[in-house]
């Protein structure tokens, strides 16, 4: 077994693409076949493996979250109680209850078995800049 810690930097609310850190990691690890988790220590992000061509899919996925869980300034989200960091923390978290925090990835030949357009992200849910961390066991 071999695990990483990648420490990805974000600018705020959206996807960052950490594919490449992921393939060279499999890459060192020298191992052929199996299954690779990726996990993420924090409750107000998550991951998804999501397209990675045409870069308007992650401006919607971000602004879909954002109309299904907006802050709590918006009026209909009025009942929340947690706003203890402001108004995109609850709603962080709500996201990512709603999506996943790990991933497991099957790998042959030394390679991830990706589709063609599929790519590994951290989507950030606070809106301020953040060090995250994320794990990657094989």
């Amino acid at each position: 077994m071999t695990i990483q810690r990648l420490m990805i930097a974000t600018r705020g609310q959206g996807l960052y693409e950490f594919t490449e850190a992921v393939h060279s990691f499999l890459a060192a690890s020298g191992l052929e076949e199996g299954v690779m988790t990726v996990f993420v220590r924090h409750t107000s992000c998550s991951l998804l493996i999501q397209e990675n061509a045409d870069p308007s899919v992650q401006v919607d996925l971000k602004a879909f979250f954002r109309r299904l869980v907006p802050p709590t300034t918006h009026p209909s989200m009025d009942y929340i109680t947690h706003r203890d960091e402001g108004p995109d923390d609850m709603p962080a978290h709500i996201k990512a209850a709603l999506l996943p925090v790990s991933l497991s990835i099957p790998y042959c030949d030394g390679r991830l078995l990706l589709g063609t357009w599929q790519g590994i992200y951290l989507f950030e849910h606070r809106d301020n800049p953040h060090r995250r961390e994320v794990v990657l066991h094989v």
